[in-house]
């Protein structure tokens, strides 16, 4: 088990390095100077060669990226031209907006989309069957901008049941919650489905079966499992996915988390913070997805054998 975490931590660094060289590059090749951004409208090509300079934009591109890795060791990731504020700061009070809206939201899919998926599976080709799988198709075809605005517009315009947008009560986060759930639920039960109908199809189920087992210790203790496994990576990399930014359900719900800032910080041009954002975002990605590895191998130990 040891030697499988730190393989898959070599892989995580090589995966940040890659992370980091991308975003920096990008950064520095389009349109805009942050050296100018940082000064008045006002001010002369001196004073702006003189903040490149303080800025270390006058260095190679080479020589820029190894300070930028040097401060990124260390935790400097700069300050936000917009606000005046350390980077990280600010990535910090917006992380918890967007951890507690993506929790929910998938507590919401994870809750309903598993046993639904799986009782598809046990009926297939039954009515209930069809029903989640065009549900399911629904769910994955409907854009969450468009889920959004219409929640806003029926629950909270026209039925004045919930805020339309903000932060800080239950209230709040029913919607956004919601909105960001139902693409997640979605894919999961789809997957779970197909998980799940894959395993009933081996023999040990027949086995187990034909043992005289009652179907419910078959389905809970010899087919649950294993068709948990590749749900359980999916709901990783959504996990993952969702907290480096759910930029649109946080926008259309003005939802004060790493999405919103997100969208601020392209607005303003805010070069710094977008950087900070990308690697803050491959940071938590690759973690979540280093934590679903290990909790891959726990529930089966064949893949820390096959690695």
């Amino acid at each position: 088990m040891i030697k499988f975490i730190l393989k898959r931590l070599m892989q995580a660094v090589i995966v940040l390095i890659g992370a980091s060289a991308i975003a920096f590059v990008l950064l520095r090749i389009i349109p805009g100077d942050p050296a100018s951004l940082m000064l008045s409208e006002n001010a002369t090509e001196e004073e702006i060669q003189q903040m490149r300079e303080q800025m270390g934009l006058n260095l190679p591109i080479w020589e820029q990226y190894i300070n930028y890795i040097k401060d990124i060791v260390v935790l400097d990731f700069g300050n936000s031209i917009n606000r005046g504020l350390p980077s990280m700061q600010l990535i910090l009070e917006h992380l918890p907006a967007t951890a507690l809206l993506v929790f929910w939201a998938m507590v919401i899919a994870i809750v309903i989309a598993i046993p639904l998926g799986m009782y598809a599976a046990v009926k297939k080709n039954s009515l209930s069957d069809y029903i989640v799988s065009v549900l399911a198709l629904i769910g994955q075809s409907v854009p969450s901008y468009w889920l959004g605005m219409m929640l806003i517009l029926f629950i909270a315009v026209n039925l004045n049941l919930l805020p339309t947008s903000g932060y800080g009560s239950w209230s709040h986060i029913i919607m956004p919650a919601f909105t960001l759930a139902i693409y997640q639920l979605a894919l999961i039960a789809r997957l779970m489905r197909s998980s799940t109908l894959e395993v009933l199809n081996h023999d040990y189920i027949r086995t187990a079966r034909a043992k005289g087992l009652p179907e419910i210790v078959v389905i809970f203790k010899h087919v649950f499992k294993n068709a948990l496994i590749p749900t359980i990576t999916m709901i990783g990399l959504q996990t993952g996915q969702l907290l480096g930014g759910a930029i649109i359900t946080e926008f259309i719900f003005s939802w004060p988390g790493i999405g919103f800032l997100t969208v601020q910080s392209i607005q303003a041009q805010d070069y710094p913070m977008i950087q900070s954002l990308v690697i803050i975002s491959a940071i938590v990605f690759v973690v979540i997805n280093l934590l679903v590895d290990i909790a891959y191998a726990v529930i089966d130990r064949r893949i820390v054998v096959d690695s």
